[in-house]
């Protein structure tokens, strides 16, 4: 039972190591299926090259591609950005619905447009 201190280290090194080499791995993987510039025959290559050699595999893709992996991410993130702010919670649209309907009830009252017109808009609104 006889585990030197300099042998914990080690270890400790390898698996770090091994947890850089996994995040790392699924990053060019993720970059390989985001890339849009690839084919499908290219994707398949890299993900060959990724997979039967990884060590060679990614060091080429970090290599040949690298330099354009961050402006994929950031594209990428900004693509989801736009999907969240185009997306409002139900709340957000009642308000709206509410305000329209507001502003409806008050063109009635002060007489700028007809009951029949009323009638058509709140469908329109409600709809």
């Amino acid at each position: 039972m006889d585990y030197p201190l300099l042998s914990a280290f080690w270890t400790m090194l390898l698996f770090f190591g091994l947890m850089l080499w996994l995040y790392l791995l699924f990053v060019v993987i993720s970059d390989i299926f985001r890339s849009r510039d690839l084919s499908g025959w290219g994707k398949a290559g890299w993900l060959t090259a990724v997979i039967v050699l990884p060590l060679l595999g990614v060091l080429a893709y970090t290599i040949f591609r690298g330099d354009s992996m961050g402006e994929r991410a950031m594209a990428d993130r900004q693509r989801q950005q736009a999907l969240y702010q185009g997306f409002q919670p139900s709340a957000v649209q009642s308000q709206g619905i509410a305000d329209d309907m507001a502003k409806l009830v008050e063109l009635r009252r002060s007489g700028e447009i007809s009951e029949e017109d009323f009638q058509r808009a709140k469908s329109r609104v409600l709809t």
